[in-house]
């Protein structure tokens, strides 16, 4: 799968948590898109990821 533009390789069954928790990240700090369509927060821990998706995640940074 390719995630932020790089090609990247889990295993299989990966839900969107599981790629955040691979990847370090909270899930409450970030939106993310799977192949073009946003995937609403309640979906991340039941959305199984396959190796054609390609994902991109945005993070928040607060400032001010």
């Amino acid at each position: 799968m390719i995630v932020n533009g790089e090609q990247m390789n889990f295993e299989s069954d990966l839900t969107v948590d599981g790629l955040l928790d691979e990847l370090d990240l909270v899930s409450d700090r970030v939106v993310v898109e799977i192949n073009m369509d946003i995937v609403d927060k309640n979906q991340y821990a039941s959305r199984i990821l396959d190796q054609r998706d390609t994902i991109e995640i945005v993070g928040f940074v607060g400032g001010g």
